[in-house]
Order: structure tokens, then sequence, then C-alpha cells
């Protein structure tokens, strides 16, 4: 490894050799697993390979650097992680190899025994990256600067994303959990809580807004969580209120939340203030009693389905989606069909569904009432069912209704694709005399056909 490393001598990385050629700025790669959160983080390390001279390239181009961020909310993201990184170190011979994310936070010496890495990073420390590949570079080792994440005490401040697109921005405001659901493994690989100091989210967001993007999307690990390490009755109500009257922003989603946060402050955010975006994304987990005590989940169906009735009478028509894992150890035939009838009596407009999946080093790893894969897979199915059914009659709520587009993306063909407001996605065929434009927000009749 040693060897590999000085082969890679850091000055070749200022370009190519010969008078008669321009230098060649050090290309970076990024492949990035699992949640919108590293994807998020992702972009941000990438302007800071911009901002240090690097151009930022694909998986397939000629890379200096690649960076690997890993996922570990299942057994299987931990295989694919290191399924992805092999094929990266074999695709990339003579690049320097980075990775980080929650896989590496919580297994670093796995990763560093694949031939090939050089530099392991956890979920802290990226905005030192490269600090720590000229240090990898001159001391000639691979090198763990992974450290416990228990230690972390402070939110980790990432270079302001500057994208060409100006569509949807994504604005973390918030670092790990403590709430410890005993499928979870992400408050191991995350740590505790830490919120973004208010008036540096708010900076960012005008900046966002100044930049062009019309929308910003808030995100977080435990995002409900926000402002209870902060004092000063700092919480997600008070910052969604700031963010909201930033002057430009048209919109502003909130991503996941937990049922049990939804404070009286926070709705009536959410119900006065029209930049916010009437969509919630609002975990279930299971829509049984005695799995959601099993899983500690801190609240009953019944107190779930109060949530959801008191929102789309504050605010009909607002688009709930959810998250529902099926299989989990000890769930009876009976508890499958009460999770069942809970989603069919919700009214979602989209449920994301799991099939329970054993994550080392939680407590329900070791429960003795695992489920078969066989009948896990068959309720995936069944509850997938229900699920679009849902997701249609939401949407057929709003056929002939006049709706607004934010357009994300053009096709060479012209069809423009975007959301709503209320994030029903929307593919708007070719229009006379102008193209569509990414970034434009436009007024238009929803038609069974731009739904389909």
């Amino acid at each position: 490894m040693a060897d590999s490393i000085q082969q890679r001598n850091p000055s070749s990385l200022a370009g190519c050799s010969g008078d008669h050629l321009e230098p060649r700025a050090p290309g970076v790669c990024f492949v990035t697993l699992g949640c919108k959160v590293n994807q998020t983080e992702s972009e941000a390390l990438g302007q800071l390979f911009r901002n240090n001279g690097y151009h930022v390239v694909s998986s397939t181009e000629k890379a200096d650097v690649v960076v690997v961020n890993t996922c570990t909310v299942t057994n299987t993201g931990d295989a694919k992680s290191r399924q992805t990184i092999r094929r990266m170190v074999k695709a990339h011979p003579d690049a320097f190899v980075v990775v980080m994310g929650c896989y590496a936070q919580t297994a670093p010496g796995e990763i560093l025994d694949i031939e090939g890495v050089d530099l392991v990073l956890g979920t802290q420390d990226r905005g030192r990256i490269m600090e720590l590949i000229a240090q990898v570079k001159q001391e000639q080792q691979p090198k763990n600067s992974v450290h416990a994440i228990w230690d972390a005490k402070t939110f980790e401040e990432l270079p302001l994303i500057e994208e060409e697109s100006r569509t949807r921005a994504t604005l973390k405001i918030q670092e790990g959990c403590n709430k410890f659901c005993t499928y979870c493994i992400i408050p191991y690989a995350r740590g505790p809580v830490r919120s973004r100091i208010p008036e540096n989210a708010v900076t960012e967001a005008e900046k966002l807004v100044a930049a062009g993007y019309k929308e910003i999307v808030l995100t977080g690990i435990h995002t409900g969580s926000y402002g209870e390490d902060l004092g000063e009755n700092w919480d997600l109500a008070r910052l969604v209120k700031m963010l909201a009257q930033v002057k430009g922003l048209h919109r502003l989603r909130l991503s996941s939340i937990e049922p049990m946060e939804f404070t009286p402050e926070l709705i009536d955010v959410i119900i006065n203030h029209p930049t916010v975006c009437p969509h919630l994304h609002i975990p279930l987990q299971c829509g049984s009693d005695a799995i959601l005590t099993r899983m500690k989940r801190p609240y009953a169906v019944k107190e779930f389905k109060e949530l959801i009735l008191r929102l789309n009478a504050l605010l009909p028509g607002i688009a709930i989606t959810t998250d529902v894992i099926v299989g989990f150890p000890g769930e009876t035939e009976q508890n499958f069909r009460e999770s069942l009838e809970t989603v069919r009596s919700c009214g979602f407009s989209g449920v994301h569904v799991f099939p329970y999946s054993k994550r080392k080093g939680t407590p329900a790893a070791k429960y003795p009432d695992q489920i078969p894969n066989k009948i896990k897979e068959q309720r995936v199915k069944d509850l997938m069912q229900v699920a679009r059914k849902s997701q249609e009659d939401y949407v057929r709520r709003f056929i002939g209704q006049t709706v607004e587009v934010l357009i994300e993306r053009v096709s060479p063909e012209g069809v423009a694709a975007g959301h709503t407001r209320n994030y029903i996605q929307v593919h708007l065929p070719p229009r006379e005399g102008k193209t569509w434009a990414s970034g434009e927000l436009v007024n238009c009749v929803l038609e069974e056909s731009f739904v389909n």
C-alpha cells in the first residue's frame, strides 16, 4: 500500500508533463450510497475540492481522488459499500481512495483492510479532508482518521454548495440522533444530536436564494430534534419560521419529522406560512402497537392517526408520506394485518416499504423470533399494493386543479419533469414557441397524462 501511495506523487496532480500542454486540474469523483444527508455531504465536499482547484468528474472518468461515501443502515448496505469500494479501487488504480460515511464510522478496520484504500474518514472531520490527504501522502501510509463519535459536540460546518442547477437545494440543519430505536444503527454511526447555529442556517439559505434556488429542503439525521442541544428556547418551529421569512424564497420543504415532534408551534408554522410546502414525511415504521413497542417507538397507532387527521383538517390536501418496516422480529400475521389497515386508513400520498434487515450491533438483531425472508417478501408485496392505491387515490384528487410545478430537468425531446408543492411528480409535454427551462415555476391544470 505504501508503494501505491508513493507512486501517486502529489506533484503529478498539478497537471500533465510537457511544456506544450496546459496544466490539468486534478479530478475528484464521488460515489454516494444511502440517504439524502449523505448526498448533501458529498456535494458539500465536492465544493470543497472545487475550492482547492479540483474539478468534479463522473465515476467513469479519470480521477486523481476517489471518495466513496458509505451507508450502514442495513447489513446489505455494508456489503454494498464494500463492493463499491473494491469496484472503484479496481476502476481507478492510480487514484487516492478515501472512504467516509456511516459504514466507515462503524467499521473503519474492515475498510482499511481493503487493498487500495488510502484514507478512512467517518462522519466527522470531513472538512479536514484536504489536510488529511496531504498527510497520508507525506507519511506514505494508509490512515484511519475515525474517532469516537460520542466525542462529537458541535455541528460540522461544510462549504456552501454552488452548483449550476438552480432548482432545489438541500440545507442540512442537524446531525446525530439520541433515540436508539431497537432496529437502528444510525445513532452509533452519527453520534449525539448536534444542531447547526441558526444564524449559519439562515445565512446559507439567503446565499442559496441569491444564487437562484427556488426551493430549499431542510434535512438532518433527526431533523425534529433540532435545537434541543442549543438552549435559548431553540427548536425546529422557531428555525422554520425564520427560514420561511427569507426574502425571495419560493418554497421551503421539510424532510422527515417524527410524529411525537409535531408541537403546536411547528404545526402553526407549517399551516400559516405559505412558503412551507404542504408536504410532510412522518415515519410510521409499523401500524401495530405491539411491534411499535418492540421497536422502542414512543407513540401508539392511535396517536399517529390523530396527528394525520389533525394535519388534514388544518391543511386540506396536504401530502403525507411515510416509512413502514415489515417483517420485524415477532411480527405475527395479525400484527401485519393491523399495519396494512393503518396504512389504508391514513391516506398517505406515498409509502416507502422496507423488509426488516438484521443490523449487527442493534438489540433487534438478537431477538429470537426472526421472520423468514419468504414471509417478509410476501408482506412487502402486499403492503406495496396498498401503498400504490393510496398514492393513486391521492394524486387523483388533484386532476383538473391548477398546480404550481418547479421544473427540475428537461429531456432532449423537450419534456419537462418537476414536482408540485405537495410533491406530485409531473411531466409536462413540449410547449410551442418556447422550451421549458430548469428552475422555471409553472402554473398548469393537472392532467392525468402529466402524472402517468
